[in-house]
């Protein structure tokens, strides 16, 4: 099952993974919540205030409480303080106004080191993408019809996406001419085009949604969109009050000092165990903490759209788990698909992957994610060609996009597979519809539209691995 992973690197292209074998269990991220300073100043406390309020006095109590108001957002209530005290929690709680004082706990949202009916989808036609000279390396566009919806006019022109991540390689020939650099910005360590690796998670997410129209490398499901970079990871790893900031940021529109997002892209998530009697109280109020920021985006316009989650878990039975921010209010959840066998000829491209949460509780839509299911489920252990690179066949059944690369480097891709990978694609169809609809459009009639226009396959209606149904972006724009 390693085999895939330790494939060697040739010129700008490599290898990468984003799931998880569910035949492997995943610990709960509640057994692994970890509080630690972020400015050095003492442990970081998240404040939520009662009525989605803050007291007007709230940096003097926090003060007298022997604490440090760092921020606070006035519209949510919720606030972020340092303390060294060990009485500093018990002592702010008493205040009248004040909800809940949690620490702000620290999660690997991704992992650093990643990676029946059948769908009626039409032969790979001429398009922009042809002129990208990696091209041949991408089954994921012409598998929901993205090419069509190109020579339709709607590349997402105009239309803003933030990418709540890690870090993105600024520079990336792929990437340069999309991202709104004055725009971008980081809420977690390092700027927001900075990370560690040669991979960068976030780097990854951004191409599939806008790597640009340039003859060069690949092209991204709207290769017009604008990209914002916001860090609310590092080495895959953040803390709530960095996830709250950047979605804060993202919705809040640019005339009032933020980025102005049409869509926002989490391709993240932790899974919390809500009967755990040690963090139970705590996961509570941090939930409610990203539901009160999720609200405050979608007020403003912004769709949020997330990854469902990679540990082949049925959401439906685990009553006593909850994947954030897949199951937060607001979010659209993507589970993943992909292939068994594309260089081989396969073509079954809404096959849910071994990987994918999934449930009627959790998925809202499906995507293409990427799979090594043809070795590790179907045990087919043979190398195969394509675009003239010859590689073992399961890695073609990955999604192939940008990445970091060498110190030097400005144009290295790379495979992944993972929900991480489907929810961009949702992202950039998402784009599509909006820049169709005038530029704007309420995040309601955007799922809905996603949901209209989605191939209805699984059980008819809602189902467990594809919610309400496979995108599609010919249809989403039609």
């Amino acid at each position: 099952m390693n085999r895939v992973r330790s494939i060697a690197i040739l010129g700008v292209i490599g290898l990468a993974a984003c799931a998880e074998p569910p035949v492997s269990p995943i610990p709960s991220a509640a057994a692994h919540l970890v509080t630690r300073s972020i400015q050095g100043a003492g442990d970081g406390y998240v404040i939520i205030g009662k009525s989605e309020k803050l007291p007007s006095t709230l940096a003097a109590d926090v003060a007298a409480a022997g604490g440090v108001l760092v921020s606070s957002h006035p519209d949510i209530g919720v606030a972020y303080a340092q303390s060294s005290s060990t009485n500093f929690r018990r002592s702010l709680s008493k205040h009248g106004a004040i909800e809940s004082v949690t620490p702000d706990h620290v999660l690997e949202w991704v992992s650093p080191t990643a990676a029946r009916e059948s769908a009626d989808v039409s032969a790979e036609v001429a398009s922009i993408g042809d002129n990208e000279g990696l091209y041949p390396l991408q089954w994921a566009p012409a598998a929901v019809q993205a090419p069509e919806a190109w020579n339709a006019g709607y590349t997402g022109r105009g239309v803003r996406v933030a990418i709540l991540d890690g870090g993105i390689h600024s520079a990336h020939i792929d990437l340069a001419s999309n991202l709104d650099v004055a725009a971008s910005k980081s809420f977690a360590e390092g700027a927001y085009n900075e990370d560690v690796g040669t991979f960068w998670h976030g780097t990854h997410v951004a191409g599939i949604v806008a790597a640009a129209d340039n003859s060069f490398g690949t092209i991204g499901i709207a290769p017009n969109a604008t990209l914002i970079g916001v860090k609310v990871l590092h080495n895959g790893s953040g803390a709530f009050s960095w996830i709250i900031n950047g979605i804060m940021y993202a919705g809040t529109p640019q005339s009032e000092g933020g980025a102005g997002a049409n869509i926002i892209n989490m391709s993240l998530g932790a899974k919390l165990d809500d009967k755990d009697k040690e963090t139970k109280a705590d996961i509570r109020e941090l939930k409610k903490a990203v539901d009160r920021a999720m609200k405050y985006a979608h007020q403003r316009g912004t769709t949020i759209i997330v990854s469902a989650g990679n540990g082949g878990l049925n959401y439906d039975d685990e009553k006593n788990l909850f994947k954030t921010p897949a199951q937060n209010d607001y979010a659209i959840s993507v589970s993943a698909t992909g292939p068994h066998g594309w260089a081989l000829g396969a073509s079954n491209f809404e096959r849910p992957t071994y990987y994918t949460d999934h449930g009627k509780s959790l998925v809202t839509l499906a995507a293409p994610g990427g799979t090594d299911g043809l070795f590790v489920v179907d045990g087919v252990d043979q190398l195969c060609v394509v675009g003239g690179i010859q590689r073992f066949c399961e890695v073609f059944d990955m999604v192939f996009s940008t990445v970091r690369g060498g110190a030097s480097s400005t144009g290295a891709y790379n495979w992944a597979y993972g929900t991480s990978m489907a929810a961009p694609m949702v992202s950039g169809i998402a784009a599509l519809i909006i820049e169709k609809n005038g530029g704007r459009m309420h995040p309601e009639q955007v799922r809905t539209r996603l949901e209209q226009s989605a191939l209805d396959l699984g059980k008819p209606g809602n189902d467990k691995y594809y919610g309400g149904g496979w995108v599609n972006a010919l249809r989403a724009i039609q």
